[in-house]
């Protein structure tokens, strides 16, 4: 068993008993102690769990399932709309984007007013937005395995091709940003965006309020290594976690 199935594994037996012995782990897992013992260490960094002697609790409760790209869709969307209009601000004609998955970044095609512009996306309903645009855009599709939930495509193939090209700026989202963590749902979605995010000069983070002080499965980028935040006015409380970042709040 992968070590992300695993950690699925885990998560799913938390969730359903709030806390587990590690011999239980064992047992429906047909792993060892000491499997058991590093991956519980690996979630309680991550801060999913907490650890007591022999077992090991759930510290937040989180969506075991994600929400699919059309349901996400619906979802603030006239901050996303708004977050999406100050992004396109710092698109200029010649850049080379790197357009991450998200209903957010979707949003952003509409708002670009550049005419000349490489665009390298990972997921399919943004590239079908941005087919629509007629401008001087060279547009360009990664395949690999499509993640279902969020219509992007991840793994191999795709990091591959990634691993080979650089960018002058990456816009992307997340499902969870908590102090300087920024999370998503699976460990492949977030090594594709780490990738794109490594080979990139400029990184801009856009989030509605409801994403930030949550936690999800993975860790996959920290805030302090973000160009800027761009997110929306609501719930000002939440800003302490991410006040030492350059951000633009609309």
């Amino acid at each position: 068993m992968l070590k992300s199935d695993r950690f699925q594994a885990i998560l799913t037996l938390l969730e359903a008993k709030g806390a587990i012995r590690n011999n239980e782990i064992m047992k429906q897992l047909a792993v060892s102690d000491m499997t058991v013992r590093r991956d519980l260490a690996e979630l309680e960094g991550q801060g999913l769990i907490e650890r007591f002697h022999g077992g090991a609790q759930l510290r937040n409760l989180y969506r075991q399932v994600e929400r699919s790209h059309n349901e996400k869709k619906i979802i603030h969307h006239e901050k996303k709309e708004k977050i999406a209009k100050k992004a396109a601000e710092f698109i200029k004609d010649g850049d080379t984007l790197f357009l991450g998955p998200g209903t957010t970044i979707e949003l952003l095609i509409k708002c670009i007013k550049a005419d000349f512009l490489r665009i390298v996306t990972n997921c399919q309903p943004t590239f079908e937005r941005l087919k629509k645009h007629k401008k001087s855009w060279k547009i360009y599709l990664l395949g690999g395995e499509l993640k279902e939930a969020t219509q992007c495509f991840i793994g191999e193939i795709t990091n591959k091709s990634l691993n080979e090209l650089s960018f002058h700026k990456v816009f992307f989202s997340c499902n969870a940003l908590n102090e300087q963590k920024i999370m998503t749902s699976t460990f492949e979605e977030g090594q594709t965006q780490q990738i794109a995010l490594n080979n990139s000069v400029e990184r801009f983070l856009l989030i509605d309020h409801s994403k930030i002080g949550k936690r999800d499965f993975s860790v996959y980028y920290h805030l302090n290594d973000v160009t800027a935040v761009i997110t929306d006015d609501d719930e000002q409380k939440h800003y302490e976690k991410i006040e030492k970042e350059e951000k633009y709040i609309v």
